[in-house]
């Protein structure tokens, strides 16, 4: 009994040993780990930004193309919103697309019957003074019928005079509003803003959409009118007649001139983004194959360029072609 019990030792030692020898053989060897195209850092200010460092391999594959941002002396402007409306004609009021048509058209007609019945009241009034007048000169007629009928002449002239006011003040005939030879813009102007406004300068009008272009618009004067609800003051500028581009009721953006000039920081266009709350941001080079991403708040937009009012250097350098590739890296990596 006792020598089974030893040979059972014996052999349980021996599978030990095995499973000892086969742990201590040579481990597989591991895959290298692939190369990241971008390595993020978080930098101090403001804990959502991220500095991004990029391979050459993933520069080069994002097509990635930096400006210098340069500095311009330009003319301050004040951007609003506009409205082109039909211009009046003998001391008539601007006609908008808001105006009740209908019943325009209706005072219109009215206005027009007016005149006509005035003007014939003019010719009866006319020959009733001359043929009074020819009766007092041959001794046949009263002077009293004389000077009562040139009174009745002078009250058709007063009121004929007053009909043609009024038929003024409703503007040109609605058919003929789009007919029109030269349109007014009317620009919804802060009132706070007015002072700092040169009114006799021309204002820059600008068509909302991305193919309208823009038009130069001359200061003009019309009656007052303004906005108490908005606090705004209506400024009226006159577009030339061969701006063929802008329609009676048209919305457009309205670039009012400042009073002097200011040294500005401008970019392309296509280097700002928007993100969801309306910030805007440029990436900046701060190394080679560096970059950063700034915010930066926006001016004026004239074509392709805007004005950098703060958040970047002149002479930063700014990414105008890749940039929303960076931004996808970026918060990707989050």
């Amino acid at each position: 009994m006792e020598s089974v019990g030893r040979t059972c030792l014996a052999a349980l030692g021996g599978l030990g040993l095995c499973w000892a020898l086969a742990g201590c053989g040579e481990k597989p060897a591991k895959t290298a780990a692939p190369v990241k195209p971008a390595v993020v850092e978080a930098i101090g200010h403001e804990t959502e930004l991220l500095k991004l460092t990029l391979t050459p391999e993933a520069e080069t594959r994002l097509g990635l193309q930096t400006v210098a941002v340069g500095t311009a002396t330009v003319r301050q402007v004040r951007p609003v919103h506009g409205e082109v409306v039909v211009a009046p004609f003998a001391g008539g009021v601007p006609t908008s697309s808001t105006t009740d048509l209908a019943t325009l058209g209706a005072n219109q007609a009215r206005a027009d019957g007016d005149v006509g019945r005035l003007l014939a009241e003019l010719q009866v009034a006319e020959r009733a003074y001359t043929r009074a007048a020819t009766l007092v000169q041959e001794e046949a007629g009263s002077v009293r019928a004389r000077d009562e009928a040139e009174a009745a002449l002078g009250a058709v002239r007063a009121n004929l005079a007053a009909a043609r006011a009024q038929r003024a003040l409703l503007g040109p005939p609605i058919a003929s509003m789009n007919r029109q030879v030269g349109l007014w813009v009317r620009a919804a102007a802060f009132a706070s803003d007015l002072g700092g406004l040169d009114r006799a300068a021309p204002a820059t009008v600008r068509s909302l959409g991305p193919e309208g272009g823009s038009q130069s618009a001359t200061p003009v004067n019309a009656p007052p009118s303004a906005n108490p609800t908005a606090g705004t003051v209506d400024l009226y500028y006159a577009l030339p007649k061969g701006a063929a581009q802008f329609r009676v009721g048209q919305r457009v953006a309205v670039d009012l001139p400042a009073l002097g000039q200011s040294g500005d920081m401008t970019a392309p266009a296509s280097a700002v983004l928007r993100d969801i709350y309306g910030g805007e941001w440029v990436y900046v080079r701060t190394a080679p194959r560096t970059y950063e991403r700034r915010r930066v708040e926006i001016g004026a937009t004239r074509g392709g360029a805007v004005q950098i009012v703060r958040g970047v250097t002149p002479g930063a350098e700014v990414v105008v072609a890749g940039a929303m590739e960076l931004y996808g890296s970026e918060f990707g990596s989050k």
